[in-house]
């Protein structure tokens, strides 16, 4: 009998007394953890297969079932943790790369908990919001640097392509292959209803999705999966993806067995073959390349749509949006390396790249210094985890954010990390149909209404409190800001000061 070297990290707790045996966690649970054995007549569990999705805990009638950390243990080292034990088991068996869904877990600063707002208090009066006109309406793309005007004295509309939003928030790219598509219509159909953009992710636009053009941002990614003339004209603006947070510098991975039906003709490819992006674009290895796509695609919508370049939060993050401000494109989006993803090796998403708050900063202090910084709009991702970010991102200098997991966690999603399996219990990250159906869009798109509105309410209570009553001008205002528990090269580079100060 083969030695196993790993116990399970979570078991699944039984209440004996009130479990009545209704096998409902079995039938939930796709992962199969749960189990009825008719000759005793009583349910019994494979802890081995938990993976923590709470799917079993949050529909059992009874309240009989609970999950909790494993309590075993491996003798106490400073030096060697019981998960980097594991991990060593798991590559030794395999001899594989180890794989992560979601954000990087690690014990890293979050800057935004050390970050505190300023507040009016008597010479510069607050603003009661339910009372008083307040602005979190938001134009993204280039801003020309002269105001024009006809011989009439008129404004002249020298604006290139703008998007529009209600508010400083979009949900980020998530493609239809990593996310179902009840996910994708749940994101579309709140984008529509909130009056912001949704972003397709690198596997091309659902035919079903067309409606909702106007809110969506189609990106062209180094595979070109689900790119065509169409597609790039079907969406309110194109984003370039170079690199996300989650895999800086690496490419992308979707599992054969996620390109299915729709998804396969959705992305043009084969049904069943893994759809593989490569690291870099083949076409681009440089800031003129860069430009040579920019103004292609600029070309094939008639120069009527803005372009985003997305790329990671690297150590040299502020020369490369430098170029990139440089190169024709219009927004810049930058990913911090807490973002989630459905697929990243783990050594990778864990280790590479910096957080979004330094990178952000330094990116903004850079194009004014350089006196670029009119030539794009910022957005900033990479888990942002409530409206209080949202209002801290802006003070540092984005346009407007992304977001993703928060989105996710909105329609259910329990964060158990298990996305690239396919098995997602929440019906959010699969394409297994008994499972997508448990996501139903009529109630996801609810709750990312509600969620946003929720945001968008508190925003405007903290821009209120800040005597601010347009989030334009609370953009790149440090001033707003205020450091606890940081270091002077932190402050430094955040361009704050410490609380007290």
């Amino acid at each position: 009998m083969p030695v196993n070297y790993l116990y399970p990290e979570y078991e699944i707790s039984r209440n004996a007394e009130r479990c009545i045996c209704c096998r409902a966690c079995e039938r939930q649970c796709a992962n199969e953890a749960h189990m009825f054995l008719a000759d005793a007549n009583r349910m019994e569990c494979d802890d081995d297969r938990c993976v923590n999705c709470h799917r079993c805990v949050s529909l059992c009638p009874v309240r009989a079932l609970k999950i909790v950390k494993s309590g075993n243990t491996y003798k106490e080292n400073v030096n060697w943790s019981g998960k980097t034990i594991n991990e060593i088991f798991r590559q030794a068996d395999t001899g594989g790369v180890l794989l992560s869904s979601m954000g990087n877990p690690e014990d890293y600063p979050v800057y935004f908990n050390r970050i505190l707002l300023n507040a009016s208090q008597v010479t510069n009066p607050s603003i009661d919001p339910l009372r008083e006109p307040m602005e979190t309406k938001v134009s993204l793309g280039s801003k020309p640097q002269n105001i024009e005007r006809g011989n009439n004295g008129r404004l002249i509309n020298n604006l290139p392509p703008q998007i529009s939003l209600s508010m400083p928030v979009m949900f980020s790219a998530m493609s239809y292959g990593s996310i179902s598509y009840n996910a994708h219509e749940s994101l579309a159909r709140a984008a529509e209803e909130l009056g912001i953009l949704y972003n397709t992710g690198e596997g091309g636009l659902h035919e079903d999705f067309y409606r909702y053009g106007k809110n969506t941002i189609v990106q062209v990614a180094s595979g070109r999966f689900g790119v065509h003339p169409r597609y790039l004209n079907a969406g309110a603006a194109i984003e370039i993806k170079m690199g996300q947070g989650a895999k800086p510098g690496i490419g992308g991975h979707l599992p054969g067995k996620k390109i299915v039906d729709d998804i396969s003709r959705t992305r043009m490819i084969p049904e069943g073959t893994d759809a593989i992006s490569p690291a870099p674009h083949h076409d681009i290895y440089s800031i003129e390349d860069l430009r040579q796509l920019v103004f292609s695609l600029k070309e094939a919508v008639d120069y009527k749509k803005p372009v985003i370049v997305k790329i990671a939060a690297v150590h040299n993050v502020a020369a490369i949006a430098s170029g990139i401000a440089r190169s024709g494109a219009d927004i810049i989006s930058i990913d911090g390396f807490r973002g989630g993803t459905g697929a990243a090796p783990t050594r990778i998403r864990d280790n590479v790249g910096i957080p979004i708050e330094l990178a952000l900063a330094s990116v903004d202090k850079r194009l004014r210094d350089e006196g670029i910084r009119d030539n794009v709009s910022l957005v900033a991702g990479g888990s942002i985890h409530s409206s209080a970010d949202v209002v801290k991102a802006v003070a540092l200098g984005a346009d407007c954010v992304y977001i993703a997991s928060s989105a996710l966690i909105a329609l259910g999603c329990h964060l158990c990390r298990s996305c690239h399996s396919g098995k997602c219990n929440w019906g959010i990250a699969t394409q297994i149909p008994e499972l997508t159906k448990r996501l139903n869009p009529d109630i996801g798109y609810k709750r990312l209404i509600n969620l946003l509105t929720a945001w968008q309410h508190e925003i405007k209570e903290m821009m209120g409190g800040m005597g601010i009553n347009s989030i334009e001008s609370l953009k790149g205002n440090r001033l707003m800001l205020r450091g606890v528990g940081l270091n002077e090269k932190e402050l430094e580079i955040l361009g704050i000061k410490h609380a007290g100060e």
